[in-house]
This record gives C-alpha cells, sequence and structure tokens, in this order.
C-alpha cells in the first residue's frame, strides 16, 4: 500500500485528501515510479475545481513529477530500473508516492538537473520552449508582453525570452513582484493594480503595440492584451487563471488589425515521442548553461497539497512550487 492525495468530488482545496491506494505491477509499455518531488501547477487547480473533468473519481491529479524508476512494463526500450526520470504530461497521477506511467511520456534526467529543479520546471519549462520558440518565434529586437511575469512561466519565459534577444513588458500584482520579474529579465514591469497595462504597453513601443502577448490569465486581461497588439499581432491565451474567456466575435480581430489568435497546449505540442523528447532537451540545455534559473520559491509536503492549493489560488506563491516526498 502507498500513499496519494486524492479528490473524491470537485470543490475548494479541503476536498484533497491523504488515501492509501494500491499500484499494480507495470503493464506493457508503461513503467512504475517512486516518485520524489511533484511540480504544482494552476490546472492542478482546473481539475480539483471540476473546470477540466477528470476521467473518473476519486481522482488523483498532477501532470508533472520526478523520480527513479522501480519496475518496467514488457516493450519498454531505452529506460532501466534505477533510472532517474521526469515527466509533464497525462495521464493524471503525479500527486502520489508511487505510479504507473507510459513510459514514452518519461524523458532521463541528465546529472545536471535535481529532481526538484526537474519537477518544478518540466511543464511550466517545456511551455515556455513551445511559446517561444514554435507557437510565436521571438526573434532578437522584438518586444513581447508577458503576464504573471512573476509566477513559475513568467520568471522563466522573461529570463529565456531575454536570453533570445528580445525586450520583456510583463505585468504583476505587487512592487515585489516587479523586482523580481525585473530581476529575471523583464525589462518593463508594469503593477497591474494601479495602472493600465495596455497604455502602458503602447507608451513603451511608441504607440506601436507588440507582436506577441503571452496570456495566462484568461478573462480580466484578454480587452487589454488585444489592445496591446500591433497589427497583425498574435494573441496567445494560454491559460485562464481569471477564468474562461467568453465566445470571441472574429470580427474583433479584424477590427484591431487583422490580429491572431490561438489558444495553444503542450499536451499538443509534445504530443509525439520525438517533439517531447527534443523540447525537453533544449529546456535541460537552457537550465544546464545557466540561461535560464528555476526559482523554486515554495516547497511543501506532498500530504500538505491543500493548503499549496490554498497558497496559489490566492496569488501568494512566486516562481515554481514543488510538493516534496520523503
Amino acid at each position: 500500500m502507498t500513499k496519494a492525495m486524492r479528490f473524491h468530488e470537485t470543490g475548494g482545496p479541503e476536498v484533497l485528501s491523504w488515501d492509501d491506494v494500491q499500484v499494480g505491477a507495470p503493464e506493457a509499455g508503461q513503467v512504475r515510479l517512486r516518485q520524489t518531488a511533484v511540480g504544482l501547477n494552476y490546472i492542478d487547480i482546473y481539475f480539483r475545481s471540476g473546470a477540466y473533468p477528470a476521467p473518473q473519481l476519486p481522482a488523483v491529479i498532477g501532470l508533472e513529477g520526478a523520480g527513479v524508476v522501480e519496475a518496467i512494463g514488457s516493450g519498454v526500450t531505452g529506460l532501466e530500473v534505477g533510472q532517474r526520470v521526469a515527466y509533464a504530461s497525462p495521464p493524471l497521477g503525479a500527486y502520489a508516492e508511487e505510479r504507473l506511467i507510459p513510459a514514452d511520456r518519461v524523458v532521463a534526467l541528465p546529472d545536471s538537473i535535481d529532481d526538484t529543479q526537474a519537477a518544478a520546471m518540466m511543464l511550466q519549462g517545456m511551455t515556455v520552449q513551445y511559446l517561444l520558440r514554435r507557437t510565436y518565434k521571438v526573434q532578437s529586437g522584438d518586444t513581447i508582453l508577458v503576464h504573471a511575469a512573476a509566477g513559475g512561466v513568467g520568471l522563466i519565459m522573461c529570463q529565456w525570452a531575454k536570453h533570445l534577444g528580445a525586450s520583456v513588458i510583463g505585468t504583476v500584482g505587487t512592487d515585489e513582484k516587479a523586482e523580481l520579474a525585473r530581476a529575471n529579465g523583464c525589462d518593463h514591469p508594469i503593477v497591474y493594480t494601479r495602472e493600465n497595462f495596455s497604455e502602458r504597453v503602447r507608451e513603451i513601443t511608441d504607440g506601436e503595440g507588440v507582436p506577441v502577448v503571452y496570456d495566462s490569465i484568461g478573462k480580466d486581461t484578454f480587452t487589454g492584451s488585444i489592445d496591446s497588439l500591433r497589427p497583425m499581432g498574435m494573441m496567445v491565451s494560454f491559460g485562464a487563471a481569471s477564468g474562461p474567456l467568453a465566445p470571441i466575435d472574429p470580427g474583433l480581430l479584424a477590427a484591431k488589425g487583422s490580429l491572431f489568435f490561438t489558444r495553444p497546449s503542450l499536451m499538443v505540442y509534445t504530443a509525439k515521442r520525438d517533439d517531447l523528447v527534443a523540447t525537453a532537451a533544449e529546456l535541460f540545455d537552457m537550465v544546464g548553461a545557466g540561461h535560464v534559473k528555476i526559482a523554486v520559491n515554495q516547497t511543501y509536503p506532498l500530504k500538505d497539497a491543500a493548503q499549496a492549493h490554498k497558497d496559489l489560488e490566492s496569488r501568494k506563491t512566486t516562481g515554481s512550487t514543488v510538493l516534496l516526498l520523503p
């Protein structure tokens, strides 16, 4: 018997419970992991609250973790017992001491990346990789807008974009978060609680606007994000921390300057094994070379995941948060 953090009904953080569960032997194509660290992400809240439906209840949430291969099912190649690995992918089940997972969804960790780093950066870091390198390919000299610049994705994105030669405008909620974002490559932090960010973007860009907005906030920032774009700019909506967007009138995109709108997902960008491996490899290279530093600013025991959810939802956290196992 092993332990896992599950929810038997959707709701607030209080629905999470530390339960005994059974984890069997891996089937064909699977590995069994003994987990050492689990990444906390806003998507976990979407599943717990019911905004995203879990396949069944009770459910073990979580899509990101790191650990050690304990057993290997038939047909699995390229992995061995005792190997350190990490993942950021369905199926759900990361909030557990041990779990089964398809072998083609995990990647081997280099010695330069420790387990806590890996659990903090796989989902967020690979998200940044595809956003900056594939969804809109940021070029040297671009000025970009990043919302939640002091969050886990935001801090990685600011550093990575700066390394690519971009000028980064970022929105944050407090002066303290503005300083944190600035220290991580954000050239122009905007405290949205007292400034109109779209007006500031126009000032910073001499009225032109930016070629791309990376927006993980959702309904509260949509209008301002659209108003921050230059003609033929791209609105990248990849999260909904403030709630889902209302239906979008395509005529708005035309009226605002023939804009592009996309709602990308890491799971689509890494659905093919080759894409997953390449995405993770570039992330490992960026971190290993020191171009991107992973800020694990909060850790909690996995059994205290409910408190971690409360802190994340109330925006008390900065950078990445990791749930640790003994």
